[in-house]
């Protein structure tokens, strides 16, 4: 099989533990795409948080952000795709984020709001590379539309809330750990499968041409709808369970080890 496209998550995929991609990474990205294969970032990240990294491996087109909710194109950051969550759903986030006190990170027409400063919201100010805005009155935000909302504690609290929250009555939100620290909420509409067949019509590319390749919950619909979807090393259990291929983790060198192995074997 040619594959014509490779679709990478970021955060414990291609950047390692330190937030940086390896030389052998980012190499192996320039000779793929030096040969015609596109190389596609799949993140849960706003565009922000990816266009310095997207520079450095010269990346252009299409990139996957807020885990599929936008697909922005890197060179004129023109909004290609884009699905907000359905209001009753992320006011009823909101509230029990309340109830449960726990750091709300708000993703609204890419600002960042955050429900208080702490030191979790300032390790994802970070993270994204914005500066959050303290909200406590929600309407506004409510108003314009709501790309996703993350929960951010402890792994014991987040670990109990997917079940929790299957019994709290949303109705067309989906709520998934990207991180044993992280809980997304977003628009059942959404997801990297999803966005990744945008990109597939947007570049002519069947789903069998492609290559995916992450390491959490968030990453498995489009490991699943990819030609060949890998697992990072580190990934959970789960999600190397719904693979065949495995390569090493994410501060080894996995996915270039991925393009090595499955491109340039075959150029």
């Amino acid at each position: 099989m040619k594959y014509r496209m490779i679709v990478s998550d970021m955060d414990g995929t291609l950047l390692r533990s330190d937030c940086t991609i390896s030389e052998r990474n980012a190499e192996a990205i320039r000779r793929a795409t030096d040969n015609g294969i596109k190389f596609v970032l799949a993140t849960g990240r706003p565009i922000q948080g990816v266009r310095d990294y997207a520079a450095m491996l010269g990346l252009s087109g299409p990139v996957i952000t807020y885990n599929g909710a936008v697909v922005v194109d890197l060179d004129t950051e023109e909004i290609l795709y884009e699905e907000s969550m359905n209001r009753a759903d992320a006011e009823l986030s909101l509230r029990l984020g309340q109830e449960y006190d726990t750091t709300m990170c708000i993703w609204s027409r890419g600002q960042l709001y955050v429900n208080k400063i702490n030191g979790r919201a300032e390790d994802y100010k970070k993270i994204s590379g914005v500066e959050p805005v303290v909200v406590t009155d929600y309407t506004k935000i409510l108003d314009q539309g709501i790309t996703k909302i993350l929960w951010y504690d402890n792994p014991e609290m987040i670990g109990q809330m997917p079940d929790i929250m299957a019994s709290k009555g949303f109705t067309s939100t989906t709520f998934c750990l990207s991180k044993p620290y992280f809980l997304e909420f977003f628009s059942s509409n959404v997801s990297k499968a999803a966005a990744v067949g945008k990109v597939c019509e947007i570049n002519g590319i069947s789903p069998d041409e492609v290559i995916a390749i992450g390491d959490a919950p968030n990453d498995l619909s489009m490991l699943e709808f990819a030609g060949l979807g890998v697992a990072m090393e580190n990934a959970l259990d789960e999600v190397k369970a719904a693979v065949s291929t495995v390569t090493k983790s994410n501060d080894n060198d996995g996915v270039a080890e991925v393009i090595e192995r499955f491109i340039m074997g075959g150029l």
